[in-house]
């Protein structure tokens, strides 16, 4: 991930210290202040019978844990040619990383809103084998929604994307997107389903989840893994995965979303 390599060479040379669904009222949304973000309140510096067409048989439905979601049929490019025309909902452009050129806009139509970007790792929230204080340096272990248990979410184990904080750019909460709001991911031939979980710097856009890099075959290496550019996200408007930390109920809904978009388009 090309900001956090750019911060940790900075950090070596100059010897820095470091120094809901519709209907329910969702958690407030806290600010997520992680080291290296650049929050409105943060100081610092950032950083047999086949189902419905799928190809998979209700043996092999048996088969599956629960907890792995089984994906849909609605396909890359349909989905893409959906959200090939960009009408801008945002009133200024993000940058990708902290230091590139600000020059993607967050698109809109009545059902969803969506960009194209780079995919960061976001490692943060309960701690796991691969999310860490060691293995992500700018690790935190809170995220901006937690749990219906209250715990935080885990981004080794749910597929999550971040949106920036609410400025004059763009407000997210002014486009019915919030804690659990369905997200289709496309990165080449693969779609895969995630939420709304965390909320990053105001002015860069494109950061998800480990869960998610590692479904969409990107490496989620927090220190160096990610995808450069090439990432669309779609975001459907007041939906909501119930509950957030399932991954089978943000597949169901985001499943049925998706194809209701492409057959309007």
């Amino acid at each position: 991930m090309r900001v956090r390599s750019l911060m940790l060479a900075a950090a070596g040379a100059a010897l820095i210290a470091p120094t809901a669904l519709p209907g329910a009222a969702p958690p407030p949304e806290a600010g997520h202040e992680r080291a290296g973000y650049g929050g409105p309140s943060a100081g610092n510096v950032p950083r047999a019978r086949n189902d419905a067409g799928t190809g998979v048989t209700r043996d092999a439905r048996r088969r599956t844990p629960a907890r792995t979601p089984i994906p849909g049929n609605v396909r890359a490019k349909e989905l893409l040619a959906a959200v090939r025309d960009c009408a801008p909902v945002s009133h200024d452009r993000f940058s990708s990383d902290y230091g590139e050129p600000a020059d993607i806009e967050v698109c809109g139509r009545r059902e969803a809103v969506f960009w194209k970007a780079d995919l960061d790792i976001d490692c943060d929230g309960r701690p796991g084998r691969h999310c860490n204080e060691r293995t992500d340096p700018l690790f935190c272990d809170t995220t901006a929604f937690q749990q219906s248990d209250g715990r935080q979410l885990s981004a080794e184990r749910l597929p999550y994307v971040v949106v920036p904080g609410p400025s004059h750019r763009w407000n997210h909460r002014e486009h019915d997107v919030r804690r659990g709001t369905v997200a289709a991911v496309i990165h080449g031939d693969r779609v895969r389903y995630a939420v709304v979980g965390d909320i990053g710097p105001e002015a860069i856009i494109g950061e998800a989840s480990y869960a998610l890099a590692r479904n969409l075959g990107i490496r989620p290496d927090p220190r160096g893994g990610g995808a450069a550019s090439g990432v669309t996200y779609i975001l459907f408007k007041g939906s909501g995965a119930s509950p957030i930390e399932s991954p089978g109920a943000a597949v169901a809904q985001g499943e049925r979303l998706a194809r209701e978009l492409v057959g309007r388009s």
